[in-house]
């Protein structure tokens, strides 16, 4: 029974980054030299442009351009797919991802390092809300924020664009640096 389990969950993980794979096959994400992502002579990021660097346990490790909306399925397919060793139950692949974003996927029986954007919190991905994808109905599930401060904080990312730094939650019109310590623990970008 428990193996006829692993083999369901097997072939799903195995249909999802194929998904991926073809998902992307009309933008195919890109490996970028690391001395044209910090600021060479490469083209200027585009606004739907994302530069994710995935590592850990995966093919080809290294720093790659997605177009925007991609999602975690999206950068391991574009490093090559998970290798042997990886703790594919360690990451949400339906996940998005964000620009500057650094990936690393974990080796099995490892715990990944804090702020990986791997495996934090409970296996089956992060549990933490990101503030530059998160819906009103994501936000609200945060201590201390309902409907009206949710909706501050998208009107926030609508007229400024993406939060560069949790810290700026405190130009959110009724967030203080008491909500902010609350919540820093619990949000990512």
């Amino acid at each position: 029974m428990v193996g006829a389990v692993v083999v369901v969950l097997l072939a799903a993980l195995g249909i999802t980054v194929a998904v991926g794979i073809v998902r992307s096959g009309g933008g195919t994400p890109e490996f970028v030299a690391i001395d044209q992502a910090e600021g060479g002579d490469s083209e200027d990021v585009s606004a739907g442009a994302l530069y994710v660097h995935v590592s850990g346990a995966v093919a080809r490790p290294g720093l790659y351009r997605l177009e925007g909306g991609a999602r975690l399925v999206d950068a391991v397919a574009a490093a090559g797919g998970f290798a042997e060793e990886a703790d594919d139950a360690g990451v949400n692949l339906a996940r998005p991802v964000s620009d500057g974003e650094q990936v690393v996927v974990p080796v099995k029986g490892a715990v990944p390092p804090a702020g990986s954007g791997g495996a934090e919190g409970a296996p089956g991905g992060d549990s933490r809300v990101n503030l530059n994808s998160a819906t009103a109905a994501e936000l609200d599930t945060l201590p201390r924020i309902g409907p009206a401060i949710a909706q501050r904080i998208i009107d926030w990312r609508t007229t400024n664009g993406r939060f560069s730094a949790v810290d700026d939650l405190l130009s959110v019109p009724g967030i203080g640096e008491k909500m902010l310590e609350s919540l820093r623990p619990l949000v990512v970008l």
